[in-house]
Order: C-alpha cells, then sequence, then structure tokens
C-alpha cells in the first residue's frame, strides 16, 4: 500500500512539473510573440499607433514523435492587433530552440 501511494505522488509531482515547464516556455516566448505580431500589422494596417491583445496561448506537440523521428514543440499566440480603425487576428508561432518567432495568419492553411 505504502509503496503504490508513493508511486502515485511521484506521478503527480512530475506531471505538475510538466505543467509548469509549459507555462515557463509560454511566458518565456510570449513577449517575442507580441512583438512579432505588432511588426507585422504596423505594416499591414498601415498603422504606427496598433495595438496588439493577446486572445489565447497553448503549446502545440509535433505532429510527428517517436523513436527516428522527433518533431519540434511550438508556443502558438493568438494575437489581436488593432489601430486606425481596423484590427487584425494573427497566429504567431515560436519554435522551442529557437530565437524567433514568425506570424502565420491571418488566412487559411489549405484550401480543402
Amino acid at each position: 500500500m505504502r509503496k503504490s501511494v508513493v508511486f502515485l505522488a511521484g506521478i503527480i509531482i512530475l506531471a505538475m512539473a510538466g505543467c509548469a515547464t509549459q507555462a515557463q516556455f509560454l511566458n518565456n516566448k510570449q513577449g517575442m510573440a507580441i512583438d512579432t505580431a505588432l511588426s507585422r500589422a504596423k505594416f499591414d494596417l498601415n498603422c504606427p499607433q496598433a495595438t496588439p491583445v493577446l486572445i489565447s496561448r497553448e503549446v502545440v506537440q509535433p505532429a510527428l514523435e517517436g523513436p527516428w523521428v522527433n518533431g519540434i514543440q511550438r508556443a502558438e499566440y493568438t494575437i489581436g492587433v488593432k489601430g486606425c480603425d481596423k484590427r487584425k487576428t494573427y497566429i504567431v508561432i515560436c519554435p522551442e530552440g529557437g530565437s524567433g518567432c514568425y506570424a502565420a495568419g491571418p488566412g487559411e492553411f489549405h484550401k480543402w
């Protein structure tokens, strides 16, 4: 009985550590993501007074992962920018281990 309680406590601690790591990852990349969306929006909207609003953020796991293939974990932010009576929404992707972010939106990724 005691071993199972210790085992369960260990699993809970590891799960909580994983969540803290993802939150730290998102927090570390958030400023760069907002700056990326804002720079793109200032150009797209032709509005130097544009202001950003963080709508959502999440960690996206690699599409492929296995013993021979390892993808890259990414922080994904949805950021709205408004200014000069216009507004746009951007999806900003920041890869883990990378030194920058890119604004992937607005628009569809695929036309099915």
